[in-house]
């Protein structure tokens, strides 16, 4: 076994030997692959890429090149659609949030948006947009999942009240969102499907109701709409609890990457980390990484979170702290100080593993990275 402190020097090492490295050629991939899971030729569903939370926490500059293949990108509010029009997107960008409040509406001066509208006032608002511009509207259904939008009473007067705008130029198109609540489920969106398709049953306009999970699970609901909208399945997570990523073709978008910076050999009895929270039943040696909550790694990731080091699965021991965690160096036996360290996303330890293993998802991990992380584009050597 070599010296404890024997140094291991990979190339590229930065300041703090943490780094993301995000891959947009994966999501290049992903994109594809969505698209090839719906129907080919005229008819077919056009494409919303879900950019919002900067793009799951990848960075939307950094992914944008990735996504000229969408029809749309999809964001949360005005403030992130204008960032998307500074790179240079000119095509149909929704916003799930529409308008928070009347200013909002002096806002609408980028052709080619499409507002997503949950309440009434908001239609009020509408009118003080500038009218060299007609936003696109959906009227959000609040459907199984209540969380905004317009319930099956009132959904009628809100189509009425969006066509007398557009007979005055104020709008333009009139479409229909929904978003399930258990699409992740095999049986989870037929009564909330049919409860939709019954409120709109007369009204015309496109329609869109598929996320990641409804697409990938619900091709055929799919397939009936105009517009879909993955989100997490383009970052090369999988949506769902019983399939990987890899099982689905999605190629992960983003890894993140340390080293092992010290070494302990702990005593049988012995406590790793604050409250003791592991005690060792035998003699251990435990590496320390540098990775803590300050980067966005789950406090709450318990004993036994799957971790590589090496090229060899382990384990994380105890409770992660600030800016470190320790993981158990008994499979890894050779390792040293500057052994890499795998937390997520490559050597085929998928981020949804993790995220399990926290008792959490995915998407809270993707978005939750710290601005401290430096990020690497893959292919290129991290920086400082």
């Amino acid at each position: 076994m070599p010296p404890v402190n024997a140094p291991y020097h990979p190339q590229g090492l930065t300041a703090r030997p943490l780094h993301a490295r995000i891959d947009a050629d994966a999501v290049r991939h992903n994109l594809a692959r969505l698209r090839a899971a719906l129907p080919a030729g005229d008819g077919a569903p056009r494409l919303w890429a879900t950019v919002k939370a900067d793009a799951y926490g990848h960075g939307v500059a950094r992914i944008l090149p990735a996504l000229r293949a969408a029809d749309g990108l999809a964001v949360l509010h005005l403030t992130e659609a204008r960032a998307c029009r500074s790179m240079g997107w000119d095509g149909p960008i929704l916003v799930y949030g529409g308008l928070y409040s009347p200013a909002d509406a002096l806002l609408l001066d980028s052709p080619r948006l499409h507002l997503v509208i949950t309440h009434a006032a908001q239609l009020d608002w509408l009118t003080q947009a500038p009218l060299a511009q007609r936003p696109a509207v959906w009227l959000r259904y609040a459907g199984d999942i209540h969380h905004t939008g317009f319930c099956a009473e009132d959904y009628g007067c809100a189509f009425e009240a969006a066509r007398a705008l557009a007979r005055r130029g104020v709008i333009g198109e009139i479409g229909h969102l929904n978003h399930y609540a258990r699409a992740d489920e095999d049986d989870g969106i037929d009564a909330a499907d049919a409860a939709f398709r019954a409120v709109i049953a007369s009204l015309p306009g496109p329609v869109s109701t598929s996320n990641s999970a409804a697409l990938l699970l619900h091709g055929a609901r799919a397939a009936g709409t105009q517009w879909v909208r993955p989100g997490l399945a383009l970052y090369g997570a999988s949506p769902f609890a019983d399939r990987s990523a890899a099982q689905l073709n999605l190629r992960p978008a983003m890894s993140l990457h340390s080293q092992i910076v010290g070494i302990q050999r702990v005593p049988a009895g012995a406590g790793v980390g604050y409250s003791g929270a592991f005690l060792a039943p035998v003699a251990t040696t435990v590496g320390i990484v540098t990775c803590g909550y300050a980067d966005g790694y789950p406090r709450h990731a318990p004993t036994g979170t799957p971790v590589i080091v090496d090229g060899v699965r382990t384990r994380l021991l105890g409770r992660v702290s600030m800016d470190m965690m320790a993981v158990d160096l008994a499979p890894v036996p050779r390792a040293c100080i500057g052994a890499p360290v795998t937390l997520w996303g490559a050597s085929g330890l998928a981020v949804e593993e993790v995220a399990a293993s926290a008792g959490t998802i995915a998407a809270e991990l993707l978005t939750g990275l710290s601005a401290r992380v430096p990020v690497q584009l893959a292919g290129r050597d991290p920086g400082p």
